[in-house]
């Protein structure tokens, strides 16, 4: 068995001595813990003994990585940061910490030029901001040169499937997958079966009991499950689950692609040209403006049917203390089994909802539930993402030393390597890479994951994006949602007023960011005019439908998995 990391003020700290052990014994029981793997043993054998080589010039450096709280990151913490150090004599400390303490280090390191971290594994959002800024290494430069030595041949980056979230617009890439997962439909499917239901609905309604295909059938069954039947098998039930707690992570709530998902974007992949989900306006490479004013989206009609659509399920569906919970309070409550459905679920809980005992998962171990693809908003149309996915990312900064960025890289391209991802990936299910979506072995775990291996093995799973490229400041700008749109939820403004006022602070954030950004992508807003010019043109803005509320439409799951492709 592995040492077990010392846990020091949340750290947690690999400090493995360098073969402790004879070589041939450590590899043989590397090999044994990073089984399945999508290589045949003779060729993860050869992987690993190229790391044990490659480290020889860096034995005895240590480096020090974060990474948000996830079951990915703790496995890579706990399990393969001292087998790598094991492995190759390179000590690791992987620390583990929250999402937005993560980006604030970051934001630290750069601002003050401190060798706080030698690798961040980030969100790809924030790759608008590392190509502008020249803080990052640019991983192709890199690769080419002071990390040639120290790339790992069989690395196959075309395996990657979230590579083009990583890939900046001057064609180089800036991080490195580790980890991903998409908000999806998550709903019971075991209720939705139900004869008595299925009639009840059919009734109400004049339709299926099924996947939603639009938000007005999500909201027609919240509220047929929250106020029609309120209770099934002697438990209160609730149509909806969502958080809206005055907490930085209800900013991502409404930032990753809620308006995307309501259709305030153009139509385009990754994101909508030239106006993006955040309803920036970007004039080539350069963003032009938030505001309709200067002709984004921001505090457009579908902006604003979008925000009032998810205050008022919150308020009416849900149930009542989830107006009081952050993202990872609200995280597994639908697990406990009270919640017919979730429109925007993200995948990295799936291990709550797959543990044996489970409300949500039957006597032989098989979920009761299902993810799908997400119902759209009464702007969406053909051609514009679909939802969000996270993309969290190897990311290097310059200015360390190149031995200690060479060590940061080879422990970086470890836990993604061929040799480690499969099993990674059944351990923390958060796929990184086409070879192990098709293997055996998570084909074989497929029945009980609900429809996750589909999704990443469909085609349509390239539309679900990240932020992209066209915020040129995430981690300035991320907070901003949280803050000014919070007073709508609490009822202190409308969605318009809370709208308008986030879309003027990132119009005065942009004016900022064009003075002191030197870079050719750097934002230059457009000057102010009518929001009625914009209106009028093609494209996003677009002007307020007629009908925000159109007929509900379900489909039967194996055809709504179909929509995948």
């Amino acid at each position: 068995m592995y040492r077990v990391p010392w846990l020091l003020g949340g750290w947690f700290c690999v400090l493995a001595s360098a073969f402790a052990e004879p070589p041939a014994a450590i590899l043989q029981r590397a090999l044994d813990e990073l089984q399945p793997s999508s290589l045949s043993r003779a060729e993860q054998q050869a992987e690993l003994e190229w790391f044990i080589a490659a480290a020889r010039p860096l034995q005895g450096l240590q480096i020090r990585v974060i990474a948000e709280r996830i079951a990915t990151h703790e496995y890579e913490a706990f399990v393969l940061a001292p087998l790598f150090s094991e492995l190759t004599g390179i000590r690791v400390i992987h620390e583990i910490s929250g999402e937005d303490d993560v980006v604030n280090k970051l934001r630290a390191q750069q601002r003050t030029g401190l060798p706080l971290y030698d690798a961040f594994i980030s969100d790809s959002d924030l790759l608008g901001q590392h190509f502008r800024d020249g803080q990052v290494l640019a991983l192709t430069d890199f690769m080419a040169g002071q990390g040639a030595a120290f790339t790992l041949p069989s690395l196959a980056l075309d395996d990657f499937i979230g590579l083009p979230f990583v890939t900046a617009p001057d064609g180089k890439l800036y991080q490195l997958p580790d980890q991903q997962f998409a908000n999806l439909y998550w709903y019971r499917q075991d209720w939705f079966e139900r004869a008595e239901l299925r009639q009840a609905f059919q009734e109400r309604y004049g339709y299926a009991l099924d996947v939603p295909q639009n938000w007005s059938a999500y909201a027609d069954i919240a509220e047929f499950f929250s106020e029609q039947v309120r209770e099934l098998d002697g438990r209160r039930v609730y149509g909806h689950m969502d958080y809206g707690a005055y907490d930085p992570s209800l900013g991502w709530r409404l930032s990753d692609a809620w308006l995307g998902m309501a259709g305030v974007a153009d139509v385009g992949l990754p994101n909508g040209v030239p106006v993006d989900d955040w309803g920036l306006r970007v004039e080539g490479c350069r963003p032009a403006g938030a505001s309709m004013q200067r002709g984004g989206a921001l505090d457009s009609p579908a902006a604003v049917y979008a925000l009032r659509q998810y205050i008022d399920w919150l308020q009416r569906f849900a149930p009542p203390e989830a107006r009081q919970m952050n993202f990872n309070q609200a995280g597994s409550v639908a697990a406990q089994g009270q919640i017919a459905q979730q429109i925007f679920w993200y995948t990295a809980f799936t291990g709550d909802y797959t543990r044996p005992g489970s409300p949500v998962v039957d006597e032989q171990g098989l979920p009761r539930w299902r993810v799908a693809p997400s119902p759209r908003g009464a702007y969406w149309r053909e051609g514009m993402k679909s939802g969000y996915q996270d993309v969290g990312a190897w990311t290097l900064l310059k200015g360390s030393e190149p031995a200690r960025q060479q060590a940061a890289w080879l422990y970086a391209q470890f836990v993604v390597s061929r040799s480690v991802s499969l099993r990674k990936t059944l351990v923390g299910l958060t796929p990184i890479r086409r070879s192990d979506l098709d293997s055996p072995a998570m084909q074989a775990a497929a029945p009980r994951l609900g429809g996750l291996v589909e999704f990443y093995r469909s085609a349509a799973a390239r539309r679900w994006t990240p932020t992209g490229a066209n915020v040129p400041d995430y981690s300035g700008m991320a907070s901003l949602w949280w803050r000014y749109l919070y007073p709508a939820l609490d009822g202190r403004q409308s969605a318009q007023q809370a709208l308008q006022a986030l879309a003027g602070a990132f119009d005065e954030h942009l004016a900022r960011l064009s003075g002191s950004q030197a870079h050719a992508c750097a934002p230059r807003l457009n000057s102010r005019s009518d929001p009625q010019h914009w209106l009028r043109q093609p494209g996003a803005p677009w002007p307020a439908l007629a009908d925000e509320q159109p007929a509900g439409r379900t489909l039967p799951y194996a055809e709504a998995l179909h929509a995948w492709d």
